[in-house]
């Protein structure tokens, strides 16, 4: 899988979410303490019955305004830490449910949080002599912000006593301001702090004494936030010919508009400065200079006027060191009649596509890549660009206007022409808009026939080529069906392929029957059609063929004595299995389509199957899924690498630039880009999706939770505690078999004893809470005239309960692993028919390609940890047919870890392609302790478990 979560740090978060989530409603006001980080958020109320059980209540007095006067109040009260109650405010600013004053410090945490993340920080010592980080410096946006914060502030949020013995509220600005500084001095200082720095006071969690500090702190921070920052104007007098000229400026942080020019300053004019700001001025100077040095001439004189800059100095400025200074608060102001207007993008195109012959992906011609610069959005010319890449300063004059070029800009034009790509890259790129070079992202844009492509198929349901249903077809494809048959038609005539991962149980199977005849009919695309599918959907493909499209061939190639001896057209029907013993000989014959039916069984690239299917040659391809992604998105690599090979890159390549950052980053960003990049090849849609929903009959879910037998209870404890005892003494290979064999056991001590201890023969009435149930539920069942599937992961337990059932009188059928193809078709076809009212089947061979919509009943008897598979199995009666609303049973034990596991899967339904993606493998990594938990038996441990002291 592509990432791990540990199951128990989620159920925590989840806990301390449940455990707070009742404080959000409560006013808060925040208590400044010292060292800041300390300080606390105080929830209160008017009794202690209004407030959640956190932490200890405590009286405090607050301010309330009432009809225009302040009135002190004695109420109860819960602190929380700031380090505690940070996550809260910052998980309640993206909801409107709590009470305005925590509203008011969520927006507080937000703005805090992103000062931090700018790096505006600066080393401080508190009034009480402890290091502190403090917030700083603030330009004017940031401080306009803090005013208009403040300004803000609900009463309740400073409902507290100034403290000087006055009944009257605390200023609003400074109690942001002291907010600010908390977070600032909370944020930097995690566990690996101490080891990168050699200041204790500036990275240890604990209260540091740095009083001798002091000095220092002072002399850091001063003139860059005490009411003054400074920031350059460039003047120039000749644009053609002059040289450029920095001119140093202050700012007042009180007030945005009073700005002068530091040589003012020091000729002693103050309007609206304080008494500080000629010295502030100097010192911020003397700071700026740190950062670039060449502003260290201002200081060379006794009034700091201007100074002239090279031309390399403006480039400086143009480029990294501009960036640096903004950083470090100080901006940079260009002469009007300039224009910052030039951007720079890749660009790839060729002057003709490919042959239609080859196609995009056989064309082994490689497209031109290179930079392209544009002014104000327009591309530049070459003539242009060959007199930006002649010019040797920083000003350029272009379209009758000066221009500042950066350093990299001109490289640029200097070096303009790329690594030439492939015609499959150049379309990857064309599709995301994006490229990596050298390690970072550029823009890219497509010229030419390229943009036309990608134009064409970046809309999946674009009606631009209409494709009418195939006359040959005895069936009326519903709309979406019709479009699904478009886009195939479409990308199947470009050689692209594509993946139609569609639910299971929307029409997968009649839209590649309904594309086969359509380009039959095409004389451009003629040649059989190869479907490699799972033994046991043949008899639905061949059904389903002979249903809409009589009169077409179909020849099934497996068994023995198999032949391609007659095959000329139509369809021809194989195993993946024997796709892989026989592919050489399926790789002779010219395939117009070659269709992978359940593609998710090639999911592993590098198995022998998957090997196998990718040296069939075919002239176009075409993959039929329900789930392109079951556990990690190496699965969508290896499905899309076989449909449009090329495309995602290498599987390294891949899992660098895209897996790593979705999966374990989470980053939104990427993964847009990469949705840009697969859209037009995967078509993805799921019965919840408008103009498909009311196609189908409601659904209705339901856990029934089961209370253990006491022989069930018995042995699930013994060997809970047996099985843990020898884990603990374990370690590497040896100790995550043992985890995996300890919960194999307990799922089936969960199932049935009988199971467990491999008894076929004994009785097995009143011994598991799960068979008693699924007999009133089969009993309700039947008597309704219903029909239900019961699926197993274990074949043992499924033989056990057809054993159970037929002793009762109900008729069953049992399909799974073993059950021959022929066999597995008359099952399906006598469930169908309505011979029987209960069809037992192991969920993994019967989860997936069959048909049974005469069922109204699907029952879980026990779980499989991967709620995509397990919808896959419910889709088996929940397709389209089905006419009857479907009821869904999942049986657990609880108390047990099957009820453990519920929960987690409940919790990470969104994440279904990363949950538990090896089933119980994923909780083999758990230390002993998290384990335990995960295992014990809580709750009711029995049915018929004697009360104490009952006689």
């Amino acid at each position: 899988m592509g990432y791990h979560e540990d199951p128990t740090h989620h159920r925590t978060e989840t806990a301390i979410d449940a455990r707070h989530e009742s404080l959000l409603r409560l006013p808060a006001l925040f208590r400044p303490a010292d060292p800041p980080r300390t300080g606390q958020l105080l929830f209160w109320a008017a009794t202690d019955d209004a407030l959640p059980p956190v932490g200890e209540p405590s009286q405090h007095r607050v301010v309330e305004h009432h009809d225009g006067l302040l009135q002190a109040v004695e109420v109860r009260a819960r602190g929380l830490a700031l380090a505690d109650a940070l996550p809260l405010l910052l998980t309640a600013g993206a909801a409107d449910t709590g009470h305005p004053a925590v509203g008011f410090w969520a927006a507080a945490a937000h703005a805090a949080v992103h000062l931090v993340g700018r790096g505006r920080l600066l080393p401080g010592v508190s009034p009480a002599g402890h290091g502190a980080w403090r917030v700083g410096p603030l330009d004017v946006a940031d401080a306009e912000h803090l005013r208009a914060l403040a300004a803000a502030m609900p009463v309740e949020a400073r409902a507290t006593s100034a403290g000087d013995g006055e009944l009257r509220l605390p200023a609003a600005q400074p109690l942001v301001r002291a907010f600010y500084d908390a977070v600032a001095d909370l944020l930097p200082r995690s566990p690996a702090a101490p080891l990168a720095s050699e200041t204790p006071a500036y990275a240890a969690a604990e209260p540091v004494p740095a009083g001798q500090l002091t000095g220092w702190a002072h002399d850091v921070a001063a003139g860059i936030d005490t009411g003054v920052r400074v920031s350059l104007r460039l003047e120039v007098d000749d644009l053609a010919a002059g040289a450029f000229r920095a001119v140093a400026q202050a700012h007042s942080l009180a007030d945005p508009t009073v700005v002068m020019d530091v040589r003012e300053l020091a000729a002693g004019a103050m309007r609206g400065f304080g008494p500080r700001a000629r010295i502030d001025a100097m010192v911020a100077l003397r700071r700026a200079a740190r950062v670039w040095p060449p502003l260290g001439r201002f200081l060379q004189t006794a009034v700091p006027d201007e100074i002239p800059l090279t031309d390399d100095e403006v480039v400086e400025l143009l480029g990294n060191e501009g960036v640096r200074l903004a950083a470090a608060g100080v901006d940079v102001h260009w002469p009007k009649g300039l224009t910052r207007g030039l951007s720079t993008h890749a660009k790839v195109q060729s002057a003709a596509p490919p042959s239609e012959s080859a196609g995009l992906l056989g064309s082994e011609e490689l497209l031109t890549f290179s930079w392209q610069l544009a002014l104000g959005g327009e591309e530049l010319t070459a003539g242009e660009m060959d007199a930006l890449a002649e010019a040797h300063r920083p000003v350029v004059r272009l379209r009758d206007q000066w221009v500042l070029v950066d350093a990299a800009a001109a490289q640029r034009a200097r070096q303009r022409v790329l690594q030439p790509v492939s015609a499959v890259d150049a379309l990857g790129m064309a599709l995301t808009g994006t490229a990596e070079l050298d390690g970072r992202a550029v823009e890219v844009r497509s010229g030419g026939w390229l943009d036309e492509l990608r134009a064409r198929i970046a809309e999946p349901d674009a009606d631009d080529e209409p494709v009418a249903q195939p006359a040959d077809l005895t069936a009326s494809l519903r709309d979406y069906q019709l479009r699904g048959l478009r886009w195939l038609a479409r990308m199947t005539s470009l050689r692209l392929g594509g993946c139609l991962a569609d639910d299971m149980g929307l029409g997968k199977t009649i839209t590649v029957i309904a594309l086969h005849l359509q380009r039959q009919a095409d004389s451009a695309t003629p040649g059989p059609t190869l479907v490699v599918c799972p033994a046991s959907l043949l008899g639905n493909w061949e059904r389903e063929i002979a249903r809409f499209a009589p009169g077409t061939s179909v020849h099934r190639y497996h068994g023995a004595g198999r032949s391609l001896a007659d095959v000329a057209d139509g369809f021809v029907l194989t195993t993946y299995g024997t796709m892989r013993l026989d592919h050489e000989q399926l790789a002779g014959t010219r395939w117009g389509l070659l269709v992978a039916d359940e593609t998710q069984h090639v999911k592993n690239p590098f198995s022998s199957t998957a090997k196998a299917l990718r040296r069939i040659p075919a002239h176009a391809r075409v993959a039929l899924t329900g789930t392109p992604v079951e556990n990690n998105l190496s699965e969508l690599w290896a499905i899309l690498d076989w449909t449009t090979p090329g495309l995602l890159g290498t599987l390294t390549a891949f899992r660098s630039r895209w897996a790593k950052a979705i999966e374990a980053d989470r980053d939104t960003e990427v993964s847009a880009k990469l949705a840009r990049l697969i859209r037009p090849f995967l078509l993805r849609r799921r019965k919840t999706d408008p103009g498909i929903a009311p196609e189908l009959p409601p659904k209705t879910e339901t856990d029934h939770a089961v209370v253990l037998t006491r022989e069930q209870a018995s042995l699930y404890e013994a060997v809970v505690r047996e099985m843990l005892a020898e884990i603990r003494r374990s370690g590497g290979m040896e100790r995550r078999g043992l985890v995996l064999k300890l919960l194999t056991a307990l799922k089936q001590i969960c199932n049935h004893p009988a199971q467990y201890v491999n008894e076929t023969q004994h009785k097995l009435a009143d011994r598991s809470g799960k068979l008693d149930l699924l007999d009133e539920l089969l009993d309700t069942i039947v008597a309704e005239d219903g029909a239900a599937l019961v699926f197993t992961q274990y074949v043992s337990m499924a033989r056990l309960l057809d054993r159970h059932l037929t002793g009762r009188g109900i008729t069953t059928r049992l399909l799974h692993g073993g059950t021959p193809v022929a066999r597995r078709d008359e099952l399906v076809q006598e469930f169908q028919a309505g011979e029987v009212p209960v069809f037992l089947l192991s969920l993994k061979a019967a989860g997936t390609g069959l048909n049974l919509t005469r069922a109204d009943h699907v029952v879980h008897y026990d779980r499989w940890w991967n709620p995509a598979v397990e919808e896959q199995a419910t889709d088996r009666a929940y397709r389209i047919g089905q006419t009857k609303a479907v009821q869904v049973h999942r049986l657990l034990s609880e108390g047990t870890v099957e009820e453990r596991i519920a929960e987690l899967l409940e919790s990470k339904r969104a994440l279904a392609d990363a949950v538990l993606s090896g089933g119980e493998a994923a909780f083999t990594e758990l230390t002993d302790d998290e384990l335990a938990e995960l295992v014990e038996l809580a709750g009711p441990r029995a049915r018929g478990t004697a009360v104490a002291g009952a006689s």
